[in-house]
């Protein structure tokens, strides 16, 4: 490795994350601090039924403003299993539980600063069992688009989240795989 830890502390901790710093050391001897948040595991789903894909859209208080999105989220909890955790969160904002949920991969949300990674599931044959909302969801509201008006939405800055983003995108390479199963 080319960074080496010397020492590690916690500087602070809610239910959410826990961010720590840490002194290292770099290959060329070079010292320094790197700031870590350490989160649990979340999961991204994409909804697909038909020609349509199903985004939600809540608050987002970090940007002061509402955001379009694939559903996401996790459940603070260590060691869950990815797609239980995607099943949840699926059920959790969009009401929908889904025959079939295809793992499409594992990606880090944002490397640079944080260690949590989000598990990509394709989500197919859709049944509505009804929302399942935590009190920080209060305010989300379930949309559907044909996928031609997501893309759009993707181009013209409409959706920014890069979650969202990433996650089309590997569904993308995905799907045009000879086969993709």
């Amino acid at each position: 490795m080319s960074i080496k830890t010397l020492n590690s502390r916690e500087i602070y901790r809610n239910p959410w994350l826990r961010l720590r710093e840490d002194e290292i050391e770099r290959s060329n001897g070079t010292r320094g601090l790197y700031s870590v948040v350490d989160k649990d595991d979340c999961a991204i789903i994409i909804p697909i039924e038909g020609d349509r894909i199903f985004l939600v859209e809540q608050f987002r208080y970090t940007i002061q403003q509402r955001s379009l999105e694939l559903p996401q989220g996790g459940w603070e909890t260590a060691d869950v299993d990815p797609e239980e955790l995607a099943r949840g969160e699926l059920r959790e904002e969009t009401g929908f539980a889904a025959s079939t949920m295809t793992n499409l991969g594992m990606m880090y949300v944002a490397y640079g600063f944080a260690n949590q990674k989000q598990y990509v599931f394709l989500a197919s044959g859709l049944t509505h069992v009804g929302t399942d909302f935590d009190a920080e969801e209060h305010d989300l509201t379930l949309h559907s688009f044909t996928i031609a008006e997501f893309e759009q939405m993707l181009l013209d800055g409409t959706i920014r989240d890069t979650c969202t983003l990433a996650a089309w995108g590997l569904y993308k390479v995905w799907k045009e795989k000879p086969d993709p199963a």
